[in-house]
């Protein structure tokens, strides 16, 4: 798992979606939309870094032929994909890394342009 993402599950994080302070999001960015647009890409890079852990631990797993030895393999991706799913959802992460400032973001349109020559 990504430094970012055990950061921010060390801490006590619950599925839960509390109330935020949206004018506070507005102010640090400028507008509502463009806060929770920069929310919305950092939580689907969040939720690809964490699929892409899940399958590469599952891959272990896969075999195609049937033994005694799957039931055993069985309770271990069991136990890989519940702690999957106790993980806070990538949307609350992203927010709260955009609220402590941990998410870096330009706006290209907002930038001054470059002379041509």
């Amino acid at each position: 798992m990504s430094n970012s993402i055990k950061k921010l599950q060390s801490q006590v994080m619950t599925n839960v979606a509390e109330p935020r302070n949206v004018e506070a999001m507005k102010n640090q960015v400028g507008s509502t939309y463009e806060a929770i647009a920069i929310i919305a890409k950092r939580s689907t890079q969040i939720a690809s870094q964490i699929r892409e852990e899940l399958h590469a631990k599952l891959e272990e797993f896969a075999s195609s032929s049937d033994n005694l030895e799957e039931i055993h393999e069985n309770r271990e991706q069991i136990e890989i994909s519940k702690h999957y799913e106790k993980l806070a959802h990538p949307t609350l992460m992203a927010t709260e890394e955009f609220l402590e400032e941990k998410v870096y973001y330009r706006n290209p349109s907002k930038e001054a342009p470059k002379p041509l020559f």
